[in-house]
């Protein structure tokens, strides 16, 4: 396996890999830096037949085609190697770099298309991500989102049945907080801090999406819910795209279940209860 390795990476790179070294990150796959016999450093995401990887390398190229947020350059994708230009990274996320992350994310966030989804189904966090063009965006979070995601936490046997049923309950009133008047922007679709690079005076790179056309809401609220981004972030984008009335009040809460449905699904744990919690403060 090693020698069929180093044989794809020197046909990608165009030189032999010198010294493989292992990185953090690797939640899902293997990550390694690569240093090349011409002094290059890359890298190596490795993993196995039904990864993701493959899928993974073509959303950093579409982000990289369709929009001017600083992504990873691919240089090979499929499910058992992504490889990758190599971003400086460990700056931090302070104000400055935040500024600098809202200028790009509005960028983002002013790609569109004519409905919500994305032209294949994606992946978050190694989840298969259902993007069925779909008009209206509050059937697609209802039903592609919420229930879709809720279910397969049912199914695992990490969400209780009766949390279920009161998602269930929440899904039949969504029109109360969300009045579906909004563009399809293009999304990361997985912007915590991990996958947000910086030299410390500017971002440097976004990694691994799972990317699919939505209201941009959806992303600004998973940049709060485990404290990527702050004030700085959300003055800065404000100015550029307005964010409109309700979203810190209600809509963040009502969107970050996602997520949260998300990480019950792969670890279950307190994540029930923040998922209960939330369904609390919408009344069900």
């Amino acid at each position: 396996m090693r020698g069929d390795l180093e044989s794809k990476i020197e046909k990608a790179a165009g030189a032999r890999p010198v010294r493989f070294a292992a990185m953090g990150g690797g939640c899902i796959a293997d990550v390694k830096r690569v240093d090349l016999a011409d002094g290059r450093e890359l890298v190596a995401k490795l993993g196995g037949q039904g990864s993701g990887l493959g899928l993974e390398g073509i959303m950093l190229a579409y982000l990289a085609e369709h929009s001017r947020l600083p992504v990873p350059e691919v240089l090979h994708a499929d499910d058992e190697l992504l490889l990758m230009t190599c971003l400086e990274a460990g700056g931090g996320l302070g104000a400055q770099v935040q500024v600098d992350a809202a200028e790009l994310v509005a960028g983002l966030h002013g790609v569109h298309a004519e409905k919500f989804g994305f032209e294949r189904d994606t992946v978050i966090g190694g989840l298969s991500q259902p993007n069925p063009w779909t008009t209206g965006w509050l059937e697609f979070f209802r039903d592609h989102r919420l229930l879709y995601m809720g279910g397969q936490a049912r199914e695992s046997g990490r969400l209780p049945g009766k949390t279920l049923d009161r998602l269930e309950t929440l899904a039949g009133r969504l029109e109360r907080w969300i009045d579906g008047g909004c563009k399809p922007s293009l999304i990361h679709g997985d912007m915590w801090t991990g996958n947000v690079l910086s030299d410390g005076r500017k971002i440097t790179g976004f990694v691994d999406p799972a990317v699919y056309y939505a209201d941009p809401e959806i992303e600004l609220a998973f940049t709060t819910l485990f404290g990527t981004f702050g004030d700085a972030f959300f003055s800065r984008y404000n100015e550029i795209r307005p964010i409109k009335p309700g979203f810190f009040e209600a809509r963040r809460d009502l969107y970050n279940l996602y997520p949260l449905l998300v990480h019950v699904r792969l670890f279950g744990g307190h994540y029930v209860g923040s998922v209960e919690r939330s369904l609390s403060q919408f009344g069900v």
